[in-house]
């Protein structure tokens, strides 16, 4: 996470990056991320006012069956439960969360939009199974995307990125997040595989 202030809106700004995720009660700040590929749920519980944002990918794609038993399905839910939980954490209700949507775009024709179109459908099926209301949401197509969150309104401005420098900057990151989750889950899947069984 990167904190900076922008002269703009005359707001600090705290800047999430693809595996992150922040949350706050804080007034008059501002949160932001770049997507390409991934996906942010931006959350707002509606009568405290705490706020979260994160920025997640699936390390593959997933079908709507298996969004609880995949274990590919489990990187989705980690960054879902574990931002709910920290907004919890802070005095927020889970019946009382409202969601928005970003990302998802098959950006720069790189090798990680496969998982573009699963990382919205999890996230929204994810929504769904939760009774969390998504309020709107921009995901798909070819572009990616600036989000700037205003805690207090929650407006979400969205400035659409095309083969800019610190989009292109961005998807590398995203796609070594991605080569990272896919080492880990073969290295957990290795280890299964090495596993004695004394009875």
């Amino acid at each position: 996470m990167k904190k900076t202030f922008n002269n703009k809106f005359n707001r600090v700004v705290y800047e999430i990056f693809a595996g992150d995720y922040f949350v706050t009660n804080e007034k008059n700040i501002m949160l932001s991320t770049l997507l390409g590929s991934c996906v942010s749920v931006c959350l707002k519980d509606k009568i405290s006012g705490i706020v979260g944002i994160n920025h997640f990918m699936l390390p593959a794609s997933v079908k709507k069956e298996e969004l609880i038993i995949s274990d590919d399905a489990r990187y989705g839910m980690y960054a879902m439960e574990k931002m709910i939980n920290e907004m919890m954490k802070l005095g927020a209700r889970r019946s009382s969360l409202q969601a928005k949507v970003f990302g998802g775009g098959a950006v720069l024709g790189t090798k990680i939009n496969n998982v573009s179109k699963s990382n919205i459908s999890f996230a929204m099926d994810y929504l769904k199974m939760e009774d969390i209301p998504i309020l709107s949401y921009d995901v798909g197509g070819k572009v990616g995307r600036k989000l700037y969150f205003i805690p207090e309104t929650f407006a979400v401005f969205v400035k659409k990125v095309g083969q800019e420098a610190n989009l292109v900057k961005a998807v590398r990151a995203e796609e070594n997040y991605l080569h990272q989750m896919r080492r880990s889950r073969e290295e957990r899947a290795t280890s299964a595989d090495n596993l004695t069984l004394f009875e």
